[in-house]
């Protein structure tokens, strides 16, 4: 078997791409004897130059055996991997013998390198002939992809990093690029800073901390950014401020969109009442997009989760279609991805709806032309004849009996597809669920028939291709665990046992990615001239041998004879990639969102991601300093809403949708439009229980794109009804955690050493210390208890060592817990610690309140201290307590807390008002 750097000097600097969001940020690890001891940002890579947020300066502290899945399992029995592999082809091909090839389908994931995508789709597509191969890419970029094919005749992001650096107006829609690409949102706010001419728009329901650079918020209505984008498109064409000439050269269909936008009443007043806007900032929005040339819309989640975002991407397009503002320097319509290698899998179609090298099934020639490529001398594939199922309609086909084998790789649809308990059932009931995973925590392995240990970040080899078209290296640094392997090994194992050895017997991934990049030149010359087809083409790298594919450089597509150092950003010449090189203006007619709402369920309900966390935290979670700056599932949710559904802040709440329940605690903030309310999506059943974003969400998808309305849920919100709270600190491993995780609410919160417990009941407990000597296999050494509310502290400690603290009462009432987190590491429990264990601080230590630093681990209530005595600015506080002086993620914060404690001094009496 390959593994990467088997032979690798004792110590080293490898450069390679965090694993994070889809900025594709260098990294530059420095390994000693084996063991990773130092990362930081690489500063040659052009997506970061060196910068990395707090998730990717933390990788190094999510690496380690420990949760890592080491074996394989055929039926919950540890087995070897011949006896693994074997069961996995001789189960295939009986579904297959008996139900056909659409009996079988894969559902693959952007954290899989392009290397592992193209194996997993040849062999899918190609030899085992089902189209049911799709990605969780679809559930946050597909309308994007749909929308670029539907305008440019091409899934092509025409942008680059550095237009957001020379556009002279920059609009961020549906995007908190703050918390979600922070190193992006970093090069920005530096751009903003060497260039006071450029404005910044921020179009979101909510207010987040990308706000801190805008020059212009709209707090716009949830669903009626089409509606706004049309506006604008007819506001331009009323007041003559349409790029005629590039209109009639390089575009078509400008009428009827126009007519389309007309349809409804398109005044400034109208397009404001509909979007819930003032007229006169909306109208100083379209003002300035007019004005000026170099414009780039940068759209995110935020569009792409609805029922309509393939026609809300469109109504983005059109506009810089419309002004000409596309195709040069700081300007163009730019979706940023998600996922690190969401880019990756559009290239080699992991999309069910595509083929392979940004082919269609529907491109004339397309299936017989790949037919040919991927042919040996012995094998021709039978590619199947049209699309599969995409995510959405995968599940229900599983629920329905049609699809009997599903392998799911790198991902955990039982949390993150939307109606999740649906999803689950599906699970349950399909007869073959193989899953390839790196880590134990995950909802999916309940359903799993065969699990397949596959290698991490750290260990993984190949390449990525991130928002703007860079593909990048990814590195491997250590060997993996156990008997981890490489997902592309996996697969070509599998195909062997599958008699289709001969067309995967690659070596090395740099086999792989030159069959990729031989593809994408494969018969892509149109005419004399050497121009392309298709525009995804990366034959400018075909033929790197495995130390030219090792010391690859980070390069933007197309790479082509033509353009053998990459390109920055396409349509320049004006020329796209339809049959008659004009781009499509694309007519629009907004729809509101498919989940309405109700009597039953009035409040608008909003899902993301929050600032250091990732997916469904099964790696961020390793880190612990990263669960410190939202510690909990929360609900964030306007006063007006809280006080009309009688919840408060910091307490606990129920949020109820049409497929389920999420159960969180309360977030009261102005930032929160009222009547709706937001939940991250990232807590998951091996951290909480009933607060999976994907119970509340229901399965209306967007009709062309497939992707799912994540962003518009309908919820009804009242109070948990608990009676009792508490907070349990147990060192690691000393009992099984499902004795206490019956309780109405719980939340484990990892920390150094110890894992930490918020739970919460709606039945009184008699006797505290009774429930903990049931929930603890050792007894209390020191407790201390007040019977007549309720409250009691208790600790136990053996053979010196602090093993469990326990706190019956509400969180608000605990210390800091870093100095207890301090205590369950050391190996003997000073004396003069022992009287302090109850209180959880030494004598004069001090609650730091919430981590708004994750870098430096800066609490909330340090920061205010350090405000009211002086220290009035970022740059003061960052001298004086580190905070904001490494990432820069949580500047926004800081300048929040300093707003606030300025209001806060602006209201204080004075001492003659008293007095009066």
């Amino acid at each position: 078997m390959y593994q990467a750097n088997d032979s690798a000097p004792m110590s080293r600097q490898v450069k390679t791409t965090c694993p994070y969001c889809g900025v594709g940020c260098g990294v530059t690890a420095t390994l000693e004897k084996g063991t990773l001891n130092a990362l930081e940002g690489d500063r040659q890579h052009p997506a970061n130059y060196g910068r990395l947020c707090v998730k990717g300066s933390s990788l190094h502290e999510t690496l380690g055996q420990r949760g890592r899945l080491l074996r394989p399992r055929v039926d919950g029995v540890e087995v070897d991997w011949d006896t693994a592999l074997k069961a996995v082809a001789e189960r295939l091909t009986a579904i297959r013998s008996q139900q056909g090839n659409e009996s079988v389908a894969a559902y693959l994931s952007g954290q899989l390198l392009t290397e592992d995508y193209y194996v997993a789709n040849k062999l899918f597509k190609g030899f085992l002939g089902t189209p049911h191969l799709d990605t969780n890419s679809r559930l946050c970029m597909a309308s994007a992809v749909a929308g670029y094919k539907r305008a440019f005749g091409a899934d092509a992001v025409p942008c680059c990093y550095e237009d957001l650096e020379e556009a002279e107006l920059v609009v961020l829609v549906g995007s908190n690029l703050a918390w979600n690409h922070p190193v992006l949102y970093q090069r920005l706010k530096v751009a903003k800073t060497r260039n006071p001419l450029m404005r910044v728009v921020v179009i979101d329901p909510r207010v987040t901390d990308s706000c801190e650079i805008a020059d212009l918020y709209l707090g716009l209505k949830p669903g009626s950014d089409a509606c706004l984008f049309n506006g604008l498109l007819s506001w331009m064409a009323a007041r003559g401020k349409l790029d005629e000439v590039y209109l009639t050269r390089h575009t078509q269909g400008l009428e009827e969109t126009l007519a389309a936008a007309r349809e409804e009443e398109c005044s400034v007043a109208a397009v404001a009442a509909d979007c819930d806007l003032d007229p006169e900032r909306l109208e100083t929005f379209y003002y300035w997009f007019t004005s000026q040339l170099h414009v780039v819309t940068l759209y995110s989640q935020g569009i792409n989760q609805s029922s309509s975002g393939t026609d809300k991407c469109n109504a983005i397009i059109n506009c810089h279609l419309a002004g000409g503002k596309l195709g040069l320097p700081g300007a163009g319509p730019f979706s940023i991805t998600g996922q690190p290698n969401a880019m990756g899998g559009r290239e080699v179609g992991g999309l069910a709806n595509q083929l392979a090298a940004h082919m269609d099934y529907h491109t004339p020639g397309a299936i017989d032309r790949v037919t040919r490529f991927w042919a040996t001398d012995n094998l021709t594939p039978t590619l199947p004849n049209g699309p599969g199922h995409k995510a959405v309609e995968l599940f229900a086909a599983i629920e329905r009996g049609e699809v009997r084998a599903l392998w799911v790789m790198a991902t955990n649809p039982a949390v993150s597809l939307p109606d999740a308990a649906r999803v689950r059932a599906a699970l349950a009931r399909c007869p073959l669920v193989i899953v390839s995973e790196c880590v134990t925590n995950t909802d999916l392995l309940d359903y799993a028939d065969i699990v397949l240990p596959a290698s991490s970040w750290s260990e993984k080899d190949g390449t990525v291709t991130n928002s703007e078209r860079c593909i990048s290296r990814q590195r491997g640094l250590l060997p993996p665990p156990g008997e981890a392997r490489h997902d592309w090994w996996i697969i070509c194992e599998v195909a062997k046992r599958l008699g289709y050895g001969e067309a995967f017997a690659y070596a090395h991934p740099a086999e792989i990615f030159d069959e990729h990049a031989r593809l994408s030149g494969f018969e892509n010359a149109s005419d004399s001239t050497g121009t392309c087809k298709r525009l995804f083409d990366i034959s400018g790298l075909v033929g790197l041998d495995r130390d030219a594919f090792d010391a690859l450089a980070p390069i933007q597509w197309p790479v082509t004879a033509r353009a053998p150092q990459g390109t920055a950003r396409l349509f320049e010449d004006g020329r796209f990639a339809t049959d008659d090189g004009l781009a499509r203006l694309v007519p629009v007619r907004p729809r509101a969102p498919e989940q309405r709402l109700s009597a039953a369920r009035p409040l608008r309900l909003n899902t993301g991601r929050i600032r250091d966390q990732w997916h469904t935290m099964t790696r961020t979670a390793r880190a612990p300093r990263l669960m410190n700056h939202r510690a909990e599932p929360f609900i964030e949710v306007h006063p007006d809403d809280a006080l009309a559904c009688g919840v408060a802040d910091k307490r606990l709440a129920v949020l109820t949708g049409e497929a389920g329940e999420y159960r969180a605690r309360v977030r009261v903030t102005n930032a929160q439009r009222c009547g709706e309310v937001f939940v991250p999506m990232h807590w998951s059943d091996c951290f909480t229980r009933q607060a999976r974003s994907g119970a509340l969400i229901t399965g209306h998808t967007d009709p062309l794109s497939g992707q799912p309305e994540s962003k518009h849920g309908a919820v009804a919100l009242a109070p948990l009804a608990i009676v009792w709270e508490a907070t349990l600190l147990v060192t690691d491993g000393l009992t099984d955690a499902t004795l206490w995780c019956d309780s109405d609410y719980w939340t484990r919160i990892p920390m150094r050493g110890c894992q930490r417990w918020q739970l919460a009941g709606v039945q009184a407990e008699r006797d505290w210390l009774e429930r903990l000597a049931a929930w603890l296999p050792e007894s209390a050494t020191l407790w201390c208890e007040d019977a007549s509310d309720g409250r009691l502290r208790a600790a136990a400690v053996k053979n010196g060592r602090l093993r469990w603290w326990a706190m019956i009462g509400p969180p608000a009432e605990l210390p800091g817990l870093a100095w207890l987190e301090q205590r369950f590491n050391e190996t003997e429990l000073r004396v003069q610690y022992r009287s302090r264990l109850l209180a959880g601080c030494d004598d004069g230590a001090a609650d730091t309140g919430p981590t708004v630093c994750s870098c430096h681990q800066v609490g909330q209530r340090k920061i205010v201290s350090a405000i009211r005595e002086g220290d009035t600015s970022v740059e003061a506080l960052g001298a004086r307590l580190a905070c904001g002086t490494q990432c820069g993620s949580c500047i926004p914060e800081l300048k929040s807390l300093i707003e606030e404690e300025r209001a806060h001094e602006r209201t204080e009496p004075t001492p003659e008002s008293q007095v009066a």
